[in-house]
């Protein structure tokens, strides 16, 4: 439906898709002898505004908000397709597996996907990992694959370097994420696949990093830090019911993917893991993140989407993200973050039911110039936080750069972020907002926003570059967030509900 006032919502088959609200407002000008604003700029005469146009103003917005609220968007994670059971199944003991932490079982990983493979017009096939400790080095997956551990079922990586494969930088990034050049393929590979599903009784992937972190901290490696799981140009992806543990670097990277559902995970690494982090929805789309219990040595959950002009040229956003209902943890870097790496672009994130605690910082946006790309149409809602360093930090001033091939000039844009419903304690710093001089950060909005601080209040906020929209924020926020004109509150608002989703998972 369309009208001056009203935003509207077009319904297909499998599809919605929500399109912002329009508001058509015209000022009425009529010149004091009667006539209108057109005879008037043919007879040249004092004109004045004839503002009976503004109570219809109000009762219009009024209609909008009810019927953009009736119409908004729910998230990725609203869909609950159910997983259809594989017509054929194979256990990994049937290729010579040996459970038992010592024997290196890589070919029968990649003996078993082979053979699973023949089944893909089928229906596809399970392949079963029972009980044991069962290591390898780096194997890929297959397409129409569900990878089935059982409860008391641990893949191991092997702490040998020559198990695993080497391969070239993502073209996104140009380098691998520690150094130049080339990178450590990951524990468990997809490239190019379509609907496979990692899941099982709650079983273990166990990266064994420890070795990894030491050598990184000692400069000692030739090539950049493996993940755990990489899934690269891959759709109708589902990891779920399954407990990660220490990770060389990142433990689930999905990039350049559509769909994928990430959920009721246990994800850990050690405190003192250099740069570990969670999931890593990096140049993806319709990405579902929910029921996760995520702590990390760096960030918990970070969205990325390509490093300056490597991200740019790539142009690949991360889009359409739903997150809710994650425990999060990071001790030296964010439980939610975005970037710094962003050079793609991030938009249309729907972040709820958000928990935090024992963090460094809470939520952080990152960027820098050179980066280019955007971050916007953001919307956090329902955040519990405690013993949080910072609660929220957006910086223009965050992050290295691949080369020195970096344009300067290219600088990021920053708008569209909303902070709603958040309660912490034993908050040391409210909030960081330092924007870009060339490229200020707009329509920062906060409401409802209430943090216990451990120390002196007065000092909680710092802003520059920065402008935005408050309203019942305790303790209060700096000037520069605290817009008071129509068009700042009213967009505050609009961005509590994304529009331009559209879900086909």
């Amino acid at each position: 439906m369309r009208g001056n006032c009203f935003c509207y919502g077009s319904v297909t088959k499998k599809k919605i898709v929500l399109e912002p609200p329009v508001i058509r407002v015209s000022l009425v000008f009529v010149e004091k002898g009667g006539k209108t604003h057109e005879e008037a700029s043919r007879h040249p005469t004092v004109v004045q505004p004839f503002l009976v146009v503004f109570s219809y103003f109000q009762f219009a917005l009024v209609l909008v908000l009810g019927f953009t609220s009736a119409l908004q968007y729910d998230g990725e994670c609203e869909n609950k397709k159910a997983l259809n059971p594989r017509p054929h199944s194979v256990s990994l003991l049937e290729f010579g597996a040996v459970g038992d932490g010592k024997t290196l079982n890589t070919v029968a990983f990649q003996n078993a996907v082979f053979y699973v493979k023949s089944f893909a017009d089928k229906g596809g096939a399970q392949l079963y990992v029972p009980p044991g400790r069962w290591l390898t080095g780096s194997f890929n997956l297959t397409s129409h694959l569900t990878l089935f551990l059982e409860t008391g079922a641990t893949i191991l990586g092997s702490q040998d370097y020559t198990h695993w494969e080497i391969e070239e930088p993502l073209p996104s990034y140009g380098r691998g994420i520690d150094f130049p050049g080339w990178r450590y393929r990951s524990l468990i590979n997809g490239d190019d696949l379509h609907d496979v599903v990692i899941t099982g009784g709650n079983g273990t992937i166990d990266g064994q990093g420890s070795v990894w972190w030491e050598q990184f901290s000692s400069h000692s490696l030739n090539y950049s830090r493996p993940h755990l799981v990489e899934f690269t140009r891959c759709d109708h992806i589902v990891i779920s019911n399954l407990t990660f543990l220490n990770s060389p670097a990142w433990n689930i990277h999905p990039t350049y993917c559509r769909y994928v559902k990430v959920q009721n995970l246990t994800v850990h690494a050690s405190p003192a893991s250099p740069y570990t982090s969670g999931i890593v929805p990096d140049s993806s789309e319709h990405v579902c993140i929910e029921n996760c219990n995520i702590s990390m040595g760096h960030d918990a959950i970070v969205l990325k989407s390509g490093w300056d002009e490597y991200g740019i040229a790539y142009g690949k956003p991360t889009k359409s993200v739903h997150i809710r209902a994650v425990n999060l943890q990071s001790s030296l870097g964010s439980g939610l973050a975005f970037g710094s790496e962003m050079s793609g672009g991030i938009l249309n994130v729907l972040v709820e039911r958000l928990h935090l605690s024992n963090s460094f910082v809470g939520i952080e946006l990152k960027t820098t110039r050179g980066r280019g790309g955007y971050m916007k149409d953001i919307v956090i809602s329902n955040v519990e936080m405690h013993n949080i360093h910072t609660a929220i930090q957006v910086t223009g001033q965050s992050g290295s750069h691949p080369d020195d091939k970096f344009d300067p000039d290219q600088v990021p844009f920053v708008k569209g972020i909303t902070f709603d419903n958040m309660v912490g304690s034993n908050i040391t710093f409210a909030g960081n907002f330092s924007g870009i001089y060339e490229s200020p950060f707009t329509s920062i909005c906060l409401s409802n926003v209430s943090f216990s601080m451990n120390w002196d209040s007065s000092s909680s906020w710092f802003c520059s570059d920065v402008k935005g929209f408050s309203q019942k924020v305790s303790p209060e926020p700096c000037s520069d967030l605290k817009e008071s004109s129509f068009n700042a509150s009213s967009s505050c608002f609009f961005s509590l509900y994304p529009y331009n989703y559209a879900t086909d998972f």
